[in-house]
């Protein structure tokens, strides 16, 4: 049974001058990412694609260089457009977050409507399993956007109650043949 895995790219090196996607791993968020190739799952991967936004790409390459393997970049994987704002303080951003999942059809402070962004990365994910010719894949990408995926994975109404831990740095197991979810998010590093 091949298994996608959705990784969520661990902590960020937070900057407020420097736009969200070209944050990079934090030091936090490297030794985290390189704790993930310890563990068990990890093995089987034969495919690693990523969002084209510089924190996914750096975990998808340390994933990627332990496996032998080349990231395939997916524009279209992005996290939830948020430009309309840009960086927000933590509590800003929950408040904003919290009223993003409540309102799905609703552009809050002029991010992306969370249904948008939920059809975009379901699309994005459903194309590239598409041409995957047997094997494990993990996608690595955004909380945001991962947490819409594995919503409509589970076929549920959107909402945060299904958002990753705080953080980053988790994933989820969904069996690619049977298309149900295996488990829900857990942290990259087994801690």
């Amino acid at each position: 049974m091949p298994i996608a895995y959705y990784i969520t790219h661990p902590q960020v090196q937070i900057d407020a001058n420097v736009p969200v996607p070209e944050w990079g791993l934090s030091e936090i968020g490297r030794a985290r990412a390189l704790a993930m190739l310890e563990q068990p799952w990890v093995g089987s991967i034969r495919r690693v694609v990523s969002s084209a936004e510089r924190k996914a790409i750096e975990t998808a390459e340390i994933l990627a260089r332990q496996l032998g393997l080349t990231v395939e970049v997916r524009e279209r994987m992005h996290e939830n457009d948020r430009s309309a704002t840009g960086y927000l303080p933590p509590p800003e951003f929950e408040a904003v977050a919290d009223r993003f999942f409540a309102n799905p059809h609703k552009s809050i402070r002029g991010w992306e409507r969370a249904i948008d962004a939920q059809q975009r990365i379901v699309s994005e994910v459903e194309a590239v399993l598409d041409a995957t010719v047997g094997g494990d894949i993990a996608f690595v990408g955004h909380g945001g956007v991962g947490t819409l995926l594995l919503l409509s994975l589970s076929n549920r109404e959107i909402s945060r109650e299904a958002d990753q831990p705080a953080g980053g740095g988790n994933y989820f197991a969904y069996d690619i043949g049977a298309r149900r979810v295996v488990h829900g998010w857990r942290p990259i590093d087994g801690r």
